[in-house]
């Protein structure tokens, strides 16, 4: 049941609007010392000065924020939460200098993963994905976006996209959830050397079969994976059949992952490690959400996204943590702001808006939350510390006190 609920005293800081933020305009957050918000069945009713808030009924939950910084709940907009068994060897591998694409052609990666999720029962997925949510409320997520693609078939692809439909209509469950197909992850094992009969499969059979069951339909756009001939036809048979679209582009080499994506309309295109010039023009030109994932990027010792070049250029830029069993076992805000900040050349108010109102444009509902104002969810935290100039400064630690979701709140330390 969605909450009603009343902060008081509080220094509250959000980005404005309903569309994704552009540019150097991400540092900008509009901020009311002495505020206060106030959130009835779950939508936020008043944001403003103490002294012009209006009169609450007692039954009412009241919070006294004094000393605290109030911001958007966060959105994690790109997760892979979803799976059977762990990879702890591969890090290990990893660690003494085996790539990700070399584990994965010799039938770790993803294929690991998917041989345990094909084995693993709903339950037991459900289950584990509900501790993963609980860790990341934890930290401030109030939305998450959650991918299939660790089945490879349609039985089993079925199988997490209704484990996703079932989280977003669990009682059990605190946050938003934003569900994804990826069903074009990867090229399973029984189809190796047959790519073309994959993409045949996925269009004629699982694509029909999946729309309606996910919001989103994602690709992996990589060499030797799915590349861009395959990506485009496999987008409009997606988009034909009424997903709205990603793309996981440009991760690994420089194949024009980025400009497929303006191409397609999609609504984020992520990861970006190594887009050109000419993506990150086209991107922002057909207004392309640039969701980069500075976790994996730091996992693999690779090169981090180029947010600066993006942001010049005038796009949008979204963060998220890309946890996964495989490539980034972390979902971690905490780290990923420090990693933004310190190594990306984002300033906080940059990460803010990229972790609040970007996050939500990628999941196409900034309308629906990802800032303080009226009419939008009451999805809310509250810091442990007086300024959101915290949330780097205490490097890689949890900044976050309390966490309401639609005026409930779902965590409090």
């Amino acid at each position: 049941m969605d909450g009603n609920l009343v902060i008081i005293n509080a220094g509250i800081v959000t980005p404005v609007g309903n569309k994704p933020i552009k540019g150097r305009d991400m540092g900008n957050l509009k901020e009311i010392t002495h505020g206060a918000l106030m959130i009835e069945n779950g939508i936020i009713t008043y944001v403003g000065t103490m002294d012009d808030m209006p009169a609450y009924p007692d039954s009412f939950e009241v919070i006294d924020a004094a000393g605290n910084c109030v911001l958007p709940g966060f959105i994690d907009s790109h997760t892979h939460l979803i799976f059977g068994g762990y990879r702890p060897e591969e890090f290990e591998w990893r660690l003494k200098g085996d790539t990700y694409m070399s584990i994965m052609e010799r039938g770790g990666g993803i294929q690991s993963t998917v041989n345990a999720t094909r084995n693993a029962t709903a339950d037991e997925l459900y289950k584990k994905a509900l501790w993963f949510i609980g860790k990341m409320s934890e930290m401030g997520v109030t939305t998450v976006e959650v991918k299939s693609g660790y089945g490879l078939d349609t039985e089993s692809e079925l199988k997490m996209l209704d484990v996703i439909n079932r989280l977003e209509s669990s009682k059990d469950n605190p946050v938003n959830i934003i569900s994804t197909f990826l069903g074009a992850h990867a090229v399973p094992s029984e189809y190796k050397g047959k790519t073309s009969e994959y993409v045949d499969l996925m269009i004629k059979e699982m694509i029909p079969t999946a729309a309606g069951k996910a919001k989103f339909f994602d690709i992996f756009t990589e060499k030797n994976v799915f590349e861009i001939e395959d990506s485009r036809k496999l987008l409009r048979a997606a988009k034909d059949a009424g997903f709205e679209l990603k793309l996981h582009a440009d991760e690994i080499v420089t194949l024009g992952g980025a400009e497929l994506a303006a191409e397609m309309g999609a609504v984020s295109a992520d990861h970006l490690l190594h887009v050109s010039d000419e993506g990150i023009r086209a991107m922002a030109e057909k207004g392309v959400v640039a969701t980069l994932l500075p976790l994996t990027a730091f996992a693999l010792k690779e090169p981090f996204a180029p947010a600066r070049k993006f942001i010049e250029a005038d796009a949008a830029v979204a963060l998220a943590t890309d946890l996964n069993p495989g490539s980034c076992f972390s979902g971690s805000i905490p780290l990923t702001i420090a990693l933004a900040c310190i190594y990306m050349g984002m300033s906080i108010e940059e990460t803010i808006t990229a972790l609040t109102l970007n996050g939500a444009a990628a999941c196409g509902i900034a309308d629906e939350t990802g800032s303080l104002e009226v009419g939008k969810r009451g999805d809310v935290i509250i810091l442990a510390f007086d300024t959101y100039k915290s949330l780097p400064y205490y490097v890689g630690m949890n900044c976050v006190r309390t966490t309401v979701s639609r005026g409930r709140i779902i965590s409090n330390k």
